[in-house]
């Protein structure tokens, strides 16, 4: 009984477009009609079972013969046939020498009803396979497998969901509006859904849409917290203003704990230039948001610009050395803390120190024209 073990980033043994693979000549060779009993990660603790194959086809090719060819290396799904030998030569600790000969197995994936061995529910496998590539942000490859998992029930809710949010975070937008429209027919009052396809019509740049969607999730749910906190960034993009304090005002009734909120209700103060509420609201976000560090570094500086709008110009220096510390793992983000900094250094005329922060976005930046701008002011000031 020939096992074979694959490593989970073979996606594509789910979705039937890999059936093939090249491994070392074993002592029995394989040959035609041989059953291929294959696993995942056959030695480790994520050990799993993903099907049962017919071998179709055996070609048998010199290791000397593989290093140059790029269209064998890519329908294993390398970049190259260089990556692919160095993957070799990991897998082969003992060595690879030029005329080792490697099998190339072609193989047919059975219908579950003709296995040997142990069933599974591969409807669950993938949907397990899909959750964890999704969860670690792996949207192209879990959109691949909850599409193979839909093969097997086309209407499942919860797939077709999960499918949409691929799709949405890619930013294929038709195609999960598809999803989302398709799950709807099926569970035409699921709030979650209806606010999912809301984010994607936001997305998309159609905001009026969006809100649309939006109103059918208030509809089975008006006190959902997060399909309120949507409403409200619809109806801020929207210009809005009035009515998306009303309802991020409304959402801290229900919830006043939750630092996104507070965070989002400043952000909004702020646009509606009333930076003495604003900084009441980054004040709470910030109280609340202590262990979440993102957040933190963007009400900081959020903070920062409304005490620099009401020209406290220490206070908001303060604000921007706290971001800056904040974002120091992440230069791209930390540039606008940055940039914020020496402007508010420009207004106490501190000119020397603003340049040299100017400097130090052109260091992460060379093509920065606002730091380069600025900095070129100061210098004329010194």
């Amino acid at each position: 009984m020939p096992i074979i073990s694959f490593g989970s980033q073979n996606i594509h043994l789910i979705t039937g477009k890999k059936t093939t693979t090249l491994r070392k000549l074993w002592k029995n060779p394989l040959k035609v009609g041989d059953r291929l009993h294959c696993y995942w990660n056959l030695v480790s603790k994520e050990k799993r079972k993903i099907f049962e194959a017919e071998v179709l086809d055996v070609d048998l090719i010199l290791f000397k013969d593989l290093k140059n060819n790029e269209k064998v290396a890519k329908q294993e799904g390398y970049d190259s046939a260089q990556e692919m030998i160095k993957e070799f030569k990991k897998m082969y600790s003992d060595g690879i020498n030029d005329d080792d000969v490697f099998q190339l197995i072609h193989f047919k994936k059975l219908d579950i009803g003709d296995w040997d061995g142990e069933k599974i529910d591969e409807k669950a496998m993938i949907t397990q396979r899909a959750d964890i590539l999704f969860d670690s942000g792996k949207y192209d490859k879990s959109a691949l497998c909850y599409g193979a998992a839909l093969e097997f029930d086309p209407d499942d809710v919860y797939l077709l969901n999960k499918k949409g949010d691929n799709l949405t975070r890619l930013g294929r937008f038709d195609e999960a509006i598809a999803c989302y429209d398709k799950a709807l027919q099926i569970e035409n009052n699921n709030e979650y859904i209806w606010n999912n396809k809301a984010i994607a019509l936001l997305n998309y740049g159609k905001p009026e849409e969006a809100l649309k969607a939006n109103d059918k999730a208030m509809k089975s749910n008006p006190s959902n917290s997060v399909i309120l906190y949507w409403r409200g960034f619809i109806l801020e993009v929207l210009g809005k203003f009035d009515k998306a304090l009303n309802v991020y005002d409304n959402l801290l009734e229900i919830d006043n704990k939750n630092p996104e909120v507070w965070n989002a209700r400043g952000n909004l103060l702020s646009d509606m230039e009333r930076p003495e509420e604003a900084l009441v609201s980054y004040d709470k976000a910030l109280e609340l948001c202590l262990d979440n560090e993102e957040i933190d570094a963007d009400a900081q500086n959020r903070k920062g610009n409304a005490l620099l709008d009401l020209g406290r110009f220490d206070e908001a220096l303060e604000c921007y050395d706290k971001a800056i510390e904040l974002a120091n793992d992440n230069p791209t983000e930390s540039i606008h803390f940055i940039l914020n900094k020496g402007v508010v250094l420009m207004e106490l005329n501190r000119f020397q120190e603003a340049v040299d922060t100017f400097t130090k976005v052109l260091a992460i930046d060379s093509n920065n024209d606002d730091a380069r701008v600025l900095r070129d002011e100061c210098l004329e000031n010194l």
